[in-house]
């Protein structure tokens, strides 16, 4: 009973989600992504790590995953954590200093409860989330009304599938690398120039400057982070799903008490060091734009990195068929020499959503976007594109809603 009474509230969800998108065409917002909470792991005794902090907490959610973070963003600590994981044929791989916090925090049951709007106090739950994320078309709907029950249940097991099993959690250990024995001479050079200014000038205003100058590029020319992320999913199969529908739903107790049940998997890990990035388009007085650029740098990096070496962490792209455009780029590791399935979106008379190869496509060379941070300011080549143009390999003619997943 509780199923179909869920499935009903999805149904007219649904609806009134599809009405809203029949009076937009941009197609970039109808397509499922997969949802990502990141984490920073902060050290408390190292050089930067306030502004490291406060840089992180203002990088957005990638446009290619849902944000689904909580509330806590920054885990302090005061040691390195160990470079080793734990790798046992049965039980958790990762850290054990990462996996312990997040089994201790029971990370898991959170990212559950935000899916379902769990509310604490009273033990509520919906399905609003779901329906936003997922997207129905109107004609699904129309094939629901006769069998209601039927139907709901199939969109519970298609949105476990496609859009609750693929919640992610990157846990980003970032720490500052000390180079300053090059800044030092930098900066040492920026007040031999403003001595010899007041010198000539008889100001003292030009010393000034250049001590103030200098004691910021000792500290941020060059400025460089090294970044390990780990990368978890959240494990959702039909088990969870049932025990959640028939056990917990708007029961605050039996939420509650099946918290330690939810678990995460270790996907695996991904080292950055950031060593790269330019910093063309920052003034001298700009350190925190520095702190910025190297750290999303570095954290878009491993991203990319992540997504062709786990085919769960793969991300799918709407591909416009006309033009052969999609709104992805260099920020997602896509060079000349990629390579990507085409894939249409088929779904049955239930409404389960499947994926069918149906040809490749390939970047054209110097139409690749560089949607990178501050890839305009730095006059990057392809900065101003707003997309990257393709090119059929292999395929018949492709179809409206098709979706592009990079091939490993």
């Amino acid at each position: 009973m509780k199923k179909i009474i869920i499935a009903s509230a999805l149904i007219l969800c649904f609806v009134n989600q599809t009405m809203a998108q029949s009076r937009t065409r941009d197609i970039d917002e109808t397509y499922r992504r997969s949802s990502l909470y990141s984490l920073l792991i902060s050290h408390s005794d190292t050089k930067f790590h306030k502004e490291i902090e406060q840089c992180f907490t203002e990088i957005p959610t990638p446009d290619t995953y849902n944000d689904h973070d909580l509330a806590v963003k920054v885990i302090s600590v005061e040691k390195k954590l160990s470079q080793e994981t734990v790798n046992k044929k049965e039980g958790p791989k990762g850290k054990a200093e990462i996996n312990n916090f997040l089994e201790q925090n029971k990370v898991a049951s959170r990212l559950v409860a935000k899916w379902y709007d769990y509310n604490p106090l009273t033990g509520n739950m919906d399905t609003e989330l779901i329906c936003e994320r997922g997207i129905y078309a109107a004609s699904e709907i129309e094939k629901a009304k006769a069998a209601t029950d039927i139907r709901g249940l199939a969109v519970l097991a298609d949105a476990g599938e496609d859009l609750i099993q693929n919640t992610f959690v990157l846990v980003n250990d970032i720490t500052y690398i000390d180079k300053s024995k090059g800044s030092k001479a930098v900066g040492m050079g920026l007040r031999i120039l403003g001595s010899l200014a007041s010198a000539v000038t008889g100001s003292d205003s030009f010393s000034d400057l250049g001590n103030s100058l200098g004691d910021i590029a000792e500290s941020f020319k060059g400025f460089s982070v090294r970044v390990h992320s780990s990368l978890y999913q959240l494990v959702w199969t039909e088990e969870e799903e049932a025990n959640l529908y028939n056990t917990a739903w708007n029961d605050k107790d039996a939420f509650e008490n099946m918290r330690g049940s939810f678990k995460l998997k270790y996907i695996g890990d991904q080292m950055s060091s950031g060593k790269n990035t330019s910093f063309m388009g920052i003034r001298e007085d700009q350190p925190e734009r520095m702190v910025r650029k190297a750290c999303q740098r570095a954290l878009d990096e491993n991203i990319a990195n992540l997504q062709q070496s786990f085919q769960a962490f793969q991300i799918k792209s709407p591909l416009n068929v006309e033009t052969m455009e999609a709104k992805i780029g260099k920020k997602e590791g896509i060079t000349e020499n990629s390579v990507f399935e085409v894939l249409e979106r088929i779904k049955d008379d239930n409404g389960k959503v499947t994926y069918k190869k149906i040809g490749e496509v390939k970047p054209v060379q110097n139409l690749i976007w560089d949607n990178r941070y501050m890839a305009v300011e730095e006059m990057a080549e392809g900065a101003t594109l707003g997309c990257t143009t393709f090119k059929k390999t292999s395929g018949n003619n492709f179809t409206p809603g098709c979706l592009i997943r990079q091939i490993k």
